[in-house]
Formats: C-alpha cells, structure tokens, sequence
C-alpha cells in the first residue's frame, strides 16, 4: 500500500510538470508544438519554410528556422535544395549561412540543376565563391551533360569563367551530351565579342585544346573562321 502511494504521488509529480510545460518562444512563433522538434510532420514543416526562406532571400527567417531544427540540406518534391534556391536568386548570405550550417552542395534536382551549376547559368562570381566553399562535386553535369564552366563560357560570363578556371581544378576540355567543350561552345554560341573573345583567351591560357572538334568534325578555328570572328582566329591560330 505504501510503494501505491508512492508510486501515485510520483504520478502526481509528473502530470503536474507535464502541465507546467510550454512550447520555448521560437517554436511557439513557427507554429511548433514544445520546445524540440521531434516529430517527422513538424521537420517538414520547418523544411518547408527553409526553402521559401531560401528562395526569397530572407536571412533572417533562415537563421530562425535552422536554429529550431530545419536542416541545411532540405530539398522540394523536385528534389531542389534550399542551397540551390540560393543560387537561382543570388541571395549570397543566405548560401553562406545554408553552407556554415553543412548544407550538401551536389544534390541535384529533377532538372539536373544543383548550387554550383546554376551558378554557370547566372555567372555570380560572389556565388561561385561561397559555394566552392562547400567543396562541391566539380564533375557534376546539367541536362546537357555540361559542367559548371560549359554554360558559363557560352553566355559570355568571363569574370565568372576566369575565376573558375583560376581557383578550381574543373576538366577544361569535358565535352557535353552535344559534342561541344566550352571553347566550342564559347564560339558557337557566342556573338564575337569582347567577352566571349576573352573566354576564349581564358580557356586557351589554361588548357583548352583547340584541336578537339564538334561531331562534324569541324574545330573551333574552322568556326571562328565561318561566322568572321577575327579576334578569336587570331588566338585560335596562334
């Protein structure tokens, strides 16, 4: 009877202190239930913010949400990181944050599409650097079976196409799902100009090798020659 009486005031003891309970300020401001994220319904909750966070450039809100237990690494049903919704938006901070906070670089999305190859399509340089911080896959390829540097040399992003070159160690000669390397690409799909000249000054000062040709068999002078980009002859001749 006495081990009862016991065991009802320890009971007692512990509804009491489950009554006391209430959820700590952050959790109650994220909609979350207690002081600990513990559920797999409330992570994806707080996920979920993550990415929209992300994608809208909010700092803050992101700070929040990975300080109550949002991972650094969460993806969409697309399979697109919070890193790589970053990219898209140039929000650097944000991918700073999203990195010191060990987000994975290399997932990619049902478009291929992951921080560091994005960054190839918008050429940020500010963006390359935070990302390369993360230590990324540099072999990853797109939809078209380019890395990184092919995209880059063919929009005419040289500040981006020069720091690539210069602080990793990316295959300057890859070749892509259409045939092309980067410095065919840069004069295939570039207009002649002084950008695209300067990528093809880049690509040669650091590897690239003028002999590989397209599927047709034609080298990238042969085109220079075709479309009367003078520039580009002159380096590609030398």
């Amino acid at each position: 009877m006495r081990d009862v009486k016991k065991l009802s005031r320890g009971v007692i003891l512990g509804l009491a202190l489950l009554g006391s309970f209430s959820p700590s300020p952050m959790a109650s401001a994220l909609g979350v239930k207690g002081s600990a994220v513990t559920t797999t319904a409330q992570k994806s909750k707080l996920n979920a913010q993550l990415l929209q966070a992300a994608e809208q450039g909010n700092l803050e809100q992101l700070q929040t949400l990975l300080k109550a237990g949002a991972s650094a690494s969460a993806a969409d049903g697309s399979g697109r990181t919070a890193l790589t919704w970053a990219a898209k938006g140039d929000h650097v901070a944000v991918a700073r944050a999203l990195i010191a906070a060990g987000a994975d670089p290399d997932p990619q999305d049902d478009q291929r599409n992951n921080a560091l190859l994005v960054t190839g399509e918008t050429g940020s340089v500010a963006m390359l650097r935070e990302v390369l911080k993360a230590k990324p896959d540099l072999t990853r390829t797109n939809r078209y079976g380019g890395t990184a540097l092919i995209p880059a040399a063919d929009r005419g992003h040289l500040p981006y196409v020069s720091e690539i070159l210069k602080t990793t160690k990316i295959d300057v000669n890859h070749v892509n799902n259409l045939g092309w390397t980067a410095l065919l690409e840069a004069v295939i799909l570039g207009d002649g100009g002084r950008a695209h000249t300067g990528i093809v000054h880049e690509l040669l000062a650091h590897g690239a090798d003028r002999k590989i040709a397209d599927r047709e068999g034609v080298t990238p002078l042969q085109h220079a020659r075709q479309r009367g980009y003078s520039e580009m002859v002159k380096l590609l001749e030398k």
